[in-house]
């Protein structure tokens, strides 16, 4: 059938969307499992549960429009969760694979991110207030988990660039010392976010 109407287009894109969430499914205890960081774990292990949720109120969907949820592969999804499982069989140290892995995590939410918020508007535009809301909810829930996501992303980034035992601040006063050629004590380092004065 000619794909011809917003309705048809919001449908196709209802699918591809469900397929995503259910290769997910599949792809998080992996990415939970391949986590050193306790609190990465936790989060992919909670992100796993919430993503169900995504899928069932998909489904919800589907049963009000009275049509199926299969029959899309969601190529995008593929060629992510893909990547993901790349940052998994590599050959890194602890800290740079919990990275890499926040990394792959935060490139499926920004594809998640955009095809809800489509669909969302679609769903409004045609009518579909239930859905939308349904939708909207799912939206939220995406950029909540993003914003976890950079937030470790500053502990771990951190921890991954100075290897083991190495502390934020110590990767700060190499810097210092690097660009000085003196000696910089901790005290010297500006916090982050705040300029050093500058000097006659």
């Amino acid at each position: 059938m000619k794909e011809n109407t917003l309705r048809e287009l919001y449908i196709e894109e209802l699918r591809d969307i469900y397929d995503a969430e259910t290769q997910l499914v599949k792809a998080l205890p992996k990415m939970a499992k391949a986590s050193t960081s306790e609190k990465l774990r936790s989060g992919f292990e909670e992100h796993l549960q919430q993503t169900k949720v995504h899928v069932d109120r998909l489904q919800q969907i589907f049963d009000g429009l009275e049509e199926n949820s299969s029959g899309k592969k969601c190529k995008g999804m593929q060629g992510l969760v893909s990547e993901g499982s790349e940052m998994i069989d590599g050959d890194f140290e602890a800290d740079v694979r919990d990275a890499g892995l926040i990394s792959a995590a935060q490139r499926v939410e920004h594809y998640e991110i955009a095809a809800y918020g489509t669909v969302r508007t679609y769903a409004t535009i045609l009518g579909e207030e239930e859905a939308a809301s349904l939708l909207e909810q799912t939206l939220e829930e995406e950029e909540e988990t993003d914003q976890k996501l950079t937030e470790l992303a500053e502990e771990i980034n951190v921890e991954a660039a100075g290897g083991p035992g190495m502390t934020g601040g110590e990767i700060l006063t190499e810097e210092a010392e690097a660009e000085s050629g003196d000696e910089v004590t901790a005290d010297e380092i500006p916090p982050i976010g705040k300029v050093r004065p500058a000097t006659a």
